[in-house]
């Protein structure tokens, strides 16, 4: 992808707050300029994965529950679902109730992990891992649209392999969530981490774009698509925070338990503002 265009409105980027980071200052979206290296082996050495699941399980399966809800209040009847970048199959698991599904994950170690437990997964990349002709009536994208370097031509696969009256589902983080805003404010301070961990930068699947609402629904309408539904996730909860905190990074028992604490006490606030998590449903025009 150019780093010089917004796949959005076609306007010049800017370079952002570091030589990676680009920034559309007509429609607000955001670009990193980061290589995915899912399966190779040296950036998989910075984040303990298994301590990362579980510290994601919980927040993510609620999350997917009340996002199964919403797809279901559009697609009653069911249909048949794939989920892209499906990770350890937990949202293939709330889904399989009421959605014929599939899921397919590029890194191998935990597609290894995901299929030993007989869930319906397949290895490698959307769409190379489907079959000639294979269509469906959703196919979701849950914190893994961000991690794609050509959005647009995704898009377009995922337009093809829709049937008529399908739904893109869109599940990811948001450029106006208040974790991030905070972020970028400690980088008026020379203060990079936290918004580096945002972004992941260094670590297999970085993300390489940040949308809001509003331009992700936007490049969705120039890829021909029909936004029907935008709604915001829960970012945090107590379960499995320390986890979270834990599994990347260099921190110290102390820096832990700070943030631990901090963050902790600060849940209730947090729930009052804008949130880190957008998804949008959208419709094939």
């Amino acid at each position: 992808m150019n780093n010089n265009v917004c796949p959005i409105c076609s306007s010049n980027l800017s370079v952002g707050i570091q030589v990676w980071h680009f920034r559309c200052t007509s429609c607000g979206y955001e670009k990193g300029d980061l290589q995915p290296v899912i399966n190779e082996l040296s950036p998989h050495n910075l984040v303990n994965e298994s301590v990362r699941a579980t510290g994601l399980r919980d927040i993510r399966v609620g999350n997917f529950k009340k996002l199964i809800d919403v797809i279901s209040s559009f697609k009653p009847g069911g249909g048949k679902l794939i989920d892209v970048g499906c990770a350890h199959g937990w949202f293939l698991e709330a889904a399989m109730g009421k959605f014929e599904t599939l899921g397919v994950e590029p890194d191998e170690a935990v597609f290894n992990v995901t299929s030993a437990r007989g869930l319906p997964v397949r290895k490698g990349y959307f769409p190379d891992a489907l079959k000639d002709g294979e269509m469906f009536d959703v196919i979701v994208f849950n914190d893994v649209i961000e991690h794609i370097p050509e959005i647009g031509g995704v898009l377009s696969e995922c337009y093809e392999r829709l049937n008529g009256g399908g739904l893109l589902v869109l599940n990811l983080p948001s450029s106006d969530g208040v974790f991030y805003k905070v972020s970028r404010l400690f980088c008026r301070v020379e203060k990079f981490g936290y918004f580096e961990r945002l972004w992941q930068k260094d670590l297999p699947s970085p993300h390489v774009h940040y949308f809001n609402s509003k331009n992700l629904s936007e490049l969705l309408t120039k890829n021909n698509f029909a936004t029907i539904k935008t709604g915001t996730l829960p970012t945090l909860g107590l379960a499995g925070l320390y986890s979270r905190i834990s599994c990347a990074g260099n921190l110290g028992a102390f820096s832990k338990a700070i943030i631990y604490c901090a963050v902790a006490a600060s849940l209730p606030v947090l729930r009052l503002l804008p949130s880190d998590i957008v998804y949008v449903v959208a419709k094939k025009a």
